[in-house]
């Protein structure tokens, strides 16, 4: 079995302990097991669970995208390590323990299943309609929040750019496989092991101050501070793990951000609480949404098509990989179907210095990954090993159809060469997905249209930003006040 199907068994064994443990101080609050077929018929949780098979596919069409597209997107690491330098290559070498290192990778891979399944039985078994649809929600919008930025502005991953720095996730023998053939870590902003979590935590916050009350005094808290704790770790495991940037913790938080304002402010009229979900919409408004939301698509689109022309200017300057002495690092070629290939073009940038290559099947890498780096001298006995010289480009072919393989590099130590060898790869599977890019960033970038909308509205009506009632309510309830 693989990590995940071992991951989520645990978590159906888990589900009823938490659920219980979290609302032992109120049972009263609790959904009666033998009830459950009715609740999930009468508040349409159904829906929901169709909800989590959408953004499972969606996913799977975004990571065929995202190595494709690197051909023309190219990435931002250089400017990214730039900004922040080794930052994180301290934190795995302040920290690093065996130990500590399978109890994050446990976590990483464990909490953040259980966060995103969890959270939502946990809510629909304590009562909770409302949140149980926003932290559903909040799974499948802040995904497709991120989606351009993952295509468009591609941040390869800390261990794959710092000297000296593993990636711990990967090389562990039991999640080699897993990561490679489910989620390559091949671009790491934002991070979404940090804005799943966060929104979570901003929708709690959302909804509970629109009522009035405090964090601390809701039913809920316990859970809150449970998932509070988790997202503070992740941000730690993020670091430690060889995968992402400081930089990302803090778009991830926006990224959080957008896509919870937009469930608060939305989930209400989905659910008709004030009336049919398009009540009070008109032509006026209609219009007023399309251009105002346009605008902020067409400018978003812009900036995303710029960052695509200067990436293709500088192919010819691209770096894609930076190893130290003695490093190895790796690069995953996605699966091709029957007929189809792809060309990779490995070149070694530097002057003097020879790097060295296997390309061998992901499945196969095992032997080589068990012990938290990459055991070079074992590797070169499990596939094809290449010299590539400075200066040169070594060309490879890979035909086998429905097969994840490495490329998996290593710079060799007493070269008597420059201590950093520079590596660019560029991957070529045969077809522009562009377009398909495009149309899967659509929705991310309309939310962020809608939410930039509405704030502007309820400010300019002197509203709360947290307030979630349609804005055709507001006319009605200044009526009111006028007639009181």
């Amino acid at each position: 079995m693989d990590p995940y199907d071992i991951m989520m068994g645990l978590i159906l064994v888990l589900t009823p302990i938490i659920c219980w443990v979290f609302t032992r101080h109120q049972p009263e609050q609790r959904v009666p097991w033998r009830d459950w077929a009715d609740e999930i018929h009468r508040k349409r949780y159904y829906l929901h669970a169709m909800g989590y098979i959408v953004i499972i596919r969606w996913k799977s069409l975004t990571d065929k995208l995202n190595e494709p597209m690197k051909v023309r997107t190219g990435h931002w690491t250089e400017a990214v390590y730039a900004l922040e330098g080794g930052a994180t290559k301290w934190v795995q070498d302040t920290f690093r323990n065996d130990m500590l290192t399978e109890f994050l990778n446990f976590h990483y891979l464990f909490i953040y299943l259980f966060l995103i399944y969890v959270t939502t039985v946990y809510f629909a078994f304590s009562n909770d309609r409302d949140m149980t649809d926003k932290v559903t929600l909040n799974y499948l919008l802040i995904y497709a929040v991120a989606v351009p930025y993952y295509l468009f502005f591609n941040v390869e991953v800390t261990s794959s750019w710092i000297p000296g720095m593993d990636a711990l996730l990967y090389h562990d023998g039991w999640y080699t496989v897993f990561y490679a053939l489910h989620d390559p870590l091949d671009n790491a902003v934002p991070s979404l092991h940090v804005a799943i979590p966060f929104g979570i935590l901003m929708l709690n916050y959302l909804h509970v101050k629109e009522r009035g009350e405090t964090l601390r005094e809701w039913r809920h808290w316990p859970y809150h501070l449970f998932v509070l704790l988790n997202t503070v770790l992740f941000v730690f495991t993020i670091l430690y793990l060889g995968i992402h940037w400081i930089v990302d913790i803090p778009l991830g938080m926006v990224v959080g951000s957008i896509g919870a304002l937009f469930i608060h402010h939305l989930q209400p009229r989905m659910r008709n609480d004030h009336g049919p979900m398009f009540k009070g919409v008109d032509r006026t408004k209609v219009r007023r949404h399309v251009v105002v939301e346009g605008i902020v698509v067409l400018v978003m689109l812009t900036l995303m098509l710029m960052a695509v022309n200067v990436q293709e200017n500088n192919v010819d300057e691209r770096i894609s990989y930076r190893l130290g002495e003695g490093d190895s690092t790796f690069e995953i070629l996605q699966k091709v179907n029957p007929g189809d290939s792809v060309t990779s073009n490995i070149t070694n940038l530097n002057i003097a210095g020879e790097l060295e290559v296997v390309v061998l099947m992901v499945e196969a890498s095992v032997p080589a990954m068990e012990n938290g780096s990459i055991d070079w001298s074992i590797m070169t006995e499990l596939g094809d090993h290449y010299t590539v010289a400075p200066q040169t480009t070594l060309s490879l072919e890979v035909t086998s159809p429905k097969l994840f393989h490495y490329v998996v590099m290593h710079y060799s130590e007493g070269q008597d060469a420059e201590a950093v060898m520079e590596v660019r790869v560029i991957n070529d599977y045969g077809e522009d997905k562009m377009a398909q890019a495009v149309l899967l960033s659509l929705p991310s970038l309309w939310m962020t249209g809608f939410v930039v909308y509405r704030l502007y509205r309820l400010k300019k009506d002197g509203r709360s930003w947290i307030d979630s009632t349609p804005s055709y309510v507001w006319n009605t309830e200044a009526t009111t006040e006028e007639e009181a």
